[in-house]
């Protein structure tokens, strides 16, 4: 979600961006435009494998399983089952068992962290692990801890759908740079994730609203909704990294991307001394200030505001493109769930069409894994065409591969929304690392922003807060080792 350098300023390539020549190719891999389906090039990798010795997991290295899956062994996977469910790895898992002869023990679950914090500091962890959603293990943690294993090796393997390229080769561009830690790459965000703002078709229709590419315009919005007894802004409350997406947003596209980097980068002028975070955070405290936040929202847990919004009580909501899976039950049925870029303060440097976009969902192999070659092996599968579009099938959502869906699959209406917007931010991309890398400094700047929409402190004590937390992660030696240029 690679490198973390950005390419040369005039070019509007990002890190954690997407290439304008991949969205157009993405975009033709799902029916936006016509492309004739790849053809299943047959395998001709090299042997090889590892030699980290698997015990008894560890098989014969061949062309079409490089790493020695052993046919008859058990692949111990959980899944985070959020948004995108878990019946994309059941089938996954199946079709595993069907080529290799690898069954699987699988466990779904939102409860990541009090299901395996256990398992891992008892040195006996699953084989691989989608570690997501408000309750995963912090990726920093785990890396600190050396409980994960480099990724490099899958990632230099023959990608199973053209053996001539690494696997590496045939992810679009940037995607796995929220999965590195010193450089090394211990996670692979697997899903293709844009976040910003939704609202629903329908309800604006009906309302007479456009929409809103300023800011101005986005308050006024919520100020008729107000009028009309509809909140303007719903967020998830009870979990302030949401409302983090629409300050986030702000302030990268205010200060442009080297406001984003200065706070990657632990600037010590990140937020106090920053136009751009002041800025931002003001804006959202207007909201609250005019009380245009949906009644109640700031108590409420993530499906609770959600499913509010769904019952037009908010006109605005902040996520990523899990939502629209996340509420399928929720949604009426004429609902016509839309996204849109967050709008720009006035004197933004990205234009208002540009993103947050990259990858998300990390999935993880522990290091001390039983069964570390089917592991490998199963990740290297992941990233197929087939798996890839098996995914999408069941999940509604797109992958870090390259044309790596089957143009015949039909997305429902926010995700195609969210592909729309993807096709015109071109270049204009950008994908905040801090997340990934300090995780407590995360929290705090959370913490914080859950204190400003509840009233208790103002912008100013935000962006001290916010401060002070990167000026902690700063003194650590460690943080030396991640930098963007």
């Amino acid at each position: 979600m690679g490198s973390t350098s950005e390419e040369n300023p005039g070019s509007h390539h990002t890190a954690g961006g997407v290439g304008r020549r991949d969205l157009i190719k993405r975009s033709a891999a799902l029916g936006l435009a016509s492309v004739p389906a790849m053809g299943l090039l047959s395998a001709c990798a090299s042997g090889g494998g590892d030699d980290s010795g698997d015990g008894n997991t560890k098989g014969k290295a061949t062309k079409d399983n490089p790493f020695g899956a052993q046919k008859g062994s058990k692949l111990d996977v959980v899944i985070f089952k959020g948004g995108y469910g878990d019946d994309y790895a059941k089938a996954w898992e199946a079709d595993f068992q069907k080529k290799l002869g690898v069954s699987s023990t699988h466990t779904g679950t939102q409860e990541i962290t009090g299901k395996l914090q256990p398992r891992f500091n008892a040195g006996n962890p699953p084989d691989i692990v989608d570690d997501s959603g408000a309750q995963k293990i912090k990726i920093d943690v785990l890396y600190k801890n050396g409980q994960l294993l480099d990724l490099a090796e899958v990632l230099d393997a023959p990608s199973v759908d053209d053996p001539s390229k690494k696997v590496r080769d045939t992810l679009i561009p940037g995607t796995l740079d929220p999965g590195l830690q010193e450089g090394k790459v211990v996670a692979l965000n697997y899903i293709y994730t844009v976040w910003g703002l939704w609202y629903s078709g329908k309800l604006f229709k009906e309302k007479g609203w456009e929409e809103p590419k300023t800011w101005d315009d986005f308050l006024a919005i919520c100020k008729d909704a107000k009028s009309q007894g509809i909140g303007g802004l719903a967020h998830q409350g009870k979990f302030p990294y949401y409302i983090n997406v629409a300050i986030m947003d702000l302030i990268a596209k205010k200060g442009g991307l080297d406001a984003m980097k200065a706070i990657d980068n632990l600037d010590p002028k990140a937020f106090v001394g920053s136009d751009a975070a002041q800025a931002g955070v003001e804006a959202i405290y207007e909201v609250v200030e005019k009380g245009y936040l949906m009644p109640g929202t700031n108590g409420l847990t993530h499906t609770e505001s959600q499913t509010r919004w769904n019952q037009y009580k908010a006109a605005f909501i902040t996520c990523g493109s899990w939502l629209e899976n996340e509420q399928l039950k929720q949604t009426p049925a004429d609902f016509d769930m839309k996204f849109m870029p967050m709008p720009n303060l006035p004197g933004s440097k990205l234009p208002f069409e540009a993103i947050r976009a990259g990858s998300g969902e990390p999935f993880i192999i522990p290091a001390k894994a039983k069964n570390l070659s089917a592991a490998k092996e199963f990740m290297r599968r992941m990233l197929s065409r087939e798996w890839s579009t098996m995914f999408a099938k069941e999940a509604n959502s797109l992958t870090i591969l390259k044309d790596g869906v089957d143009p015949g699959v039909q997305l429902r209406p926010g995700t195609q929304s969210t592909v729309e917007v993807s096709k015109a931010a071109g270049d204009n991309t950008f994908r905040y690392l801090y997340t990934e890398w300090y995780g407590e400094m995360d929290t705090e700047i959370q913490n914080a922003s859950n204190e400003l929409m509840a009233k208790r402190i103002q912008p100013k004590e935000w962006l001290k807060r916010a401060q002070a937390a990167v000026d902690k992660a700063a003194k650590d030696p460690a943080s030396k080792k991640n930098h963007r240029d």
